[in-house]
């Protein structure tokens, strides 16, 4: 377990300082000969200590070069057409995001046997779908950062270059030109969720439908932005984004169903992992979507092969992989950190204050420990991003999360039933889909009327890094001050609300 922490907490360090600095070879070649010490002190001594700090300098090294690798320069051939009418051919590769006023599309256009992906933004009538081929005409601009009302900078270009996207097209227009081909996976992935929130559609009325779509396969969309921002000052707003919590709700369906059916321990890890992956592409890939997939498939194989799982270990390993794949996770995409510090916090600190509420009924104590682990682990992080605080959460998140798998349920066997009957005979679905409509009310009573409190929710204009660190400092010592058992992190990691 040290080796591990040793070689993810230096690939990531090195990864966190070529993301905020830019340097040459100097300090890497620094780093490697403090990691050169360290080895010799170890061969000499035979300290573990000295060791493990070989491995953590080896490891920063390998991850400001990784880093280094990652931010290449947008491609030449382009960057002559920024702030110039432009027109080119490209492949929808996203579903569209619609918003208020307008729907963002990421598109990929053709470059040299690769492809550049770029994000157009477009009227609400533009009607494109995943896979299709498409033109697209438009001012060609490059992402900039900007100031948020709290007097932030977002780095929305190192946001969207996370998500492989280097320009923008804005003020054109945009239409089809040839369909998704019948092989696309992408577009069958695509229609099978637009039929799945139709069914809700035909299941539900709004809002609870939109709602209920996004606590199945996340989005946001049909809200309104009041709803929205209600769920956002309670708390509540990561039950309708889609998060690592849905995946693992998925994944114990899954594990449950396949040892119901007493399949081969083999067969049940590959058609779990077949199911995740199928759950994964239909909600839409996302940072934290891949981090709970990558963690649940461990948990997965540690089943069919009769090992041990241990949820710390999965959690370092799955943030490894995916940082080795696309460093800019670490800084520039908020969603990947809070998920992955709600988590650690759940996995190290909810076992602790548990401990210390044995007088409670075992489900409220199990419910209250995982809430304000997961709550007070990304609360740093919150206040730095976005500077909101919300007094509310805690409660609001108590009365919610419990029934949140029993609402993702109710929602899935919904929408499926109103894909099945069609709209001719969908009051069978509207029968089948009321007790989830109870569940969207109940939600939506508690998101509306929580946030309406006086002093629910506040804004901090300025909460520097040095405090983040500081906070994540004192939580780290903390959590390494207590023990407990594998079975007990498995145990919260698979219960919580990240």
């Amino acid at each position: 377990m040290n080796v591990l922490v040793a070689i993810v907490s230096g690939f990531a360090s090195g990864i966190f300082f070529r993301s905020l600095f830019i340097f040459s070879w100097e300090p890497v070649v620094f780093v490697l000969i403090l990691a050169a010490l360290c080895a010799a002190f170890a061969f000499l001594k035979l300290r573990l200590a000295y060791s493990l700090g070989a491995a953590f300098f080896i490891c920063v090294a390998l991850g400001a070069g990784r880093a280094a690798i990652a931010d290449t320069p947008a491609p030449e051939a382009f960057m002559r057409d920024v702030k110039h009418r432009v027109q080119y051919e490209a492949v929808v590769v996203g579903d569209p995001d619609v918003r208020e006023k307008s729907q963002r599309i990421a598109i990929e256009v053709p470059d040299d046997g690769g492809a550049v992906g770029m994000l157009a933004v477009m009227p609400l009538s533009a009607l494109v779908r995943v896979g299709d081929r498409v033109r697209v005409y438009g001012t060609l601009s490059l992402p900039q950062a900007f100031e948020t009302d709290g007097g932030r900078t977002f780095r929305y270009d190192k946001y969207l270059q996370a998500r492989g996207i280097r320009f923008l097209i804005q003020y054109g227009s945009i239409y089809t030109i040839e369909p998704a081909p019948w092989y696309s996976v992408p577009a069958a992935l695509a229609r099978i969720k637009h039929s799945f929130l139709a069914g809700l559609d035909r299941a539900l009325p709004s809002p609870a439908a939109p709602l209920a779509g996004g606590i199945v396969i996340g989005g946001k969309q049909g809200l309104g932005e009041a709803l929205q921002e209600a769920f956002t000052r309670s708390g509540l707003v990561q039950i309708i984004v889609l998060s690592g919590y849905n995946v693992m709700i998925v994944a114990e369906w899954v594990m449950a169903f396949f040892a119901l059916l007493a399949l081969p321990r083999r067969l049940q890890f590959f058609a779990g992992g077949a199911a995740l992956l199928l759950f994964v592409g239909i909600a839409g890939i996302s940072a934290t979507a891949v981090r709970a997939a990558i963690m649940a498939v461990i948990a997965l194989y540690a089943r069919a092969t009769g090992r041990s799982y241990a949820a710390s270990r999965a959690l370092l390993f799955a943030v490894f992989l995916m940082l080795m794949w696309n460093p800019l996770y670490l800084v520039f995409d908020p969603g990947f950190g809070l998920s992955v510090a709600a988590t650690a916090g759940i996995i190290w600190l909810a076992p602790i204050i548990e401990s210390r509420l044995m007088r409670l009924w075992p489900f409220w104590r199990n419910a209250l420990a995982t809430t304000l682990a997961a709550q007070v682990s990304v609360l740093p992080l919150l206040l730095y991003n976005i500077g909101l605080f919300s007094l509310v959460a805690l409660p609001a998140n108590l009365l919610v999360n419990p029934l949140v798998p029993l609402a993702m349920a109710g929602a899935a066997v919904a929408g499926v039933v109103g894909m099945i009957v069609g709209p001719f005979v969908s009051f069978v679905a509207t029968v089948v889909g009321y007790p989830t409509l109870i569940l969207m009310k109940y939600f939506i009573f508690v998101a509306e009327k929580s946030s309406a409190l006086p002093y629910a929710a506040f804004t901090i204009e300025r909460f520097p890094f040095w405090l983040v660190l500081i906070a994540y400092a004192i939580l780290i010592y903390f959590a390494s001050s207590k023990r407990f058992s594998t079975t007990d992190q498995f145990t919260f990691a698979k219960k919580a609300s990240i």
